[in-house]
């Protein structure tokens, strides 16, 4: 009888736990239809906004526990320039390491239990994209773009210093 009275509490203790508030992303795209530079075939448009949201997601993970992160993304610019390929399904989208860096263009709100923590506006960008190691696999979608996310996040959200 004690064995089962225990294991209702613990199991009571770890539902409340897990309903407790947790981190979380929400991200918002204003007028994507304006960016500066998204594939042309508006389902490679909306494959690369639904990565970009789920890495945002993924990293919004380690934000401490009641903490949440609110972003409108005003502006993607994305590594490269595209051209259209009339051969192939998708267009071809070349990277020479000029004047095609990544940038994007945000505002964001850090708040813990509904109370603003931080808030700001963020202009993303690597100039020199092509020539720093990246952690991310070649063959990974938007890999340069989510470097330099990687970098911002650290740096500006949880505040990281690299090491």
């Amino acid at each position: 009888m004690k064995a089962l009275i225990r294991n209702l509490a613990l199991g009571g203790l770890l539902a409340l736990g897990a309903g407790a508030a947790s981190a979380g992303v929400t991200v918002k795209y204003i007028e994507p239809d304006k960016f500066s530079d998204l594939p042309f075939a508006p389902w490679e448009r909306e494959d690369v906004l639904r990565e970009l949201t789920d890495y945002f997601t993924k990293l919004g993970k380690s934000l401490p526990q009641g903490q949440d992160l609110a972003l409108e993304v005003t502006d993607i610019d994305l590594a490269g320039r595209e051209y259209p390929n009339s051969r192939a399904a998708r267009d071809l989208r070349v990277l020479k390491g000029m004047a095609d860096w990544p940038i994007i263009t945000l505002r964001y709100t850090l708040s813990e239990n509904g109370q603003v923590l931080k808030t700001g506006d963020a202009r993303l960008a690597d100039m020199s994209y092509l020539q720093r190691i990246n952690r991310h696999w070649d063959s990974e979608p938007l890999r340069y773009e989510k470097r330099m996310i990687d970098e911002w996040f650290a740096k500006t959200i949880v505040q990281k210093r690299p090491g």
